[in-house]
């Protein structure tokens, strides 16, 4: 389905919901300088960067993803990572980043060692602060689909596009799971 598209900058997400976007949109975005916010459109968990890959391949290695339905929800305050993303650390997201990883072994840069699952809110240049840090955020949303999003980066920012949908399987009930009434 991608014809001549050859190697594209990818990576596999997973997207809030509406809900979970409202929350966010809602948060004070102060105009400062060396803060540059991620519009709502490209705000996503990265489950796997690829970086340069063949989209076919990928997208044919995730037609196999063996991944089930997660809950996404915060896991702390607003923060840094690294020196240069401010972003809402997500929990509830490690067996389905594992399960891409294993999809999309081989493909791409490696995989590394450790997912952290998070969202990033805007990036960061030099000492700028946003007055975010700390704030704490409440989010839970059902990831019920993973998706293969080729990112253009460009002076203003990355632009993101889906290439392609994965429904993920339903959770499976485990002892002591309530049943739905």
């Amino acid at each position: 389905p991608f014809p001549d598209r050859g190697m594209s900058r990818l990576f596999v997400a997973a997207y809030p919901d509406d809900g979970a976007l409202a929350v966010l949109d809602a948060l004070p975005r102060p105009e400062e300088a060396g803060v540059r916010w991620v519009p709502s459109a490209n705000r996503h968990v990265t489950l796997r960067f690829l970086g340069e890959a063949d989209p076919e391949a990928v997208a044919a290695a995730l037609r196999g993803l063996d991944g089930s339905v997660a809950t996404a929800t915060t896991a702390g305050p607003v923060g840094r990572l690294g020196r240069d993303a401010l972003v809402v650390p997500i929990d509830g997201l490690d067996e389905l980043a594992a399960a891409v990883a294993a999809a999309t072994d081989g493909l791409g840069r490696p995989a590394g060692t450790g997912f952290i699952g998070h969202l990033t809110l805007a990036r960061l240049r030099g000492r700028a602060a946003c007055g975010l840090t700390n704030r704490h955020v409440t989010l839970q949303w059902e990831v019920t689909e993973v998706c293969l999003v080729e990112s253009d980066l460009r002076p203003e920012g990355a632009v993101h596009a889906i290439l392609e949908r994965y429904p993920l399987a339903p959770r499976v009930a485990e002892a002591g799971d309530r049943p739905a009434n």
